[in-house]
């Protein structure tokens, strides 16, 4: 995969079970377990896809519901520190997650939502 493109999006909820129930109903969406991950996350499908293009959390309430597209870079780290050079704000800094994978949250410089990742193939 290319760097520096939108290649996720993310949707925590804290009621997942409505949000695939909406989005199943809406787009035709299919969802399944991602069993590679430790933490509650359902993998979301479009109809016709040949692979899964983005997913839910469930947040229990422990953050504001979201959506977010999430684009995949090279460093994280590098990333974050590129965008609050360039105005933004790290609202989640960069985490490590299963395997090679390391995320972060941001917001733009007009608040806006998005995330970053690199999963260590780039």
């Amino acid at each position: 995969m290319s760097v520096n493109q939108v290649t996720w999006f993310e949707i925590g909820t804290d009621r997942p079970e409505v949000a695939e129930r909406f989005y199943g109903e809406l787009f035709g969406w299919g969802f399944s377990d991602d069993a590679e991950q430790s933490m509650p996350y359902r993998l979301i499908t479009a109809p016709g896809a040949g692979a899964p293009a983005g997913g839910v959390f469930g947040t229990k309430g422990e953050v504001p519901n979201y959506a977010v597209f999430v684009v995949q870079v090279a460093d994280v780290a590098a990333t974050c520190a590129a965008a609050e050079a360039a105005g933004g704000k790290v609202l989640v800094p960069p985490q490590q997650g299963d395997g090679a994978l390391v995320f972060a949250h941001l917001h733009d410089p007009s608040g806006n939502h998005f995330g970053v990742f690199s999963d260590g193939t780039s």
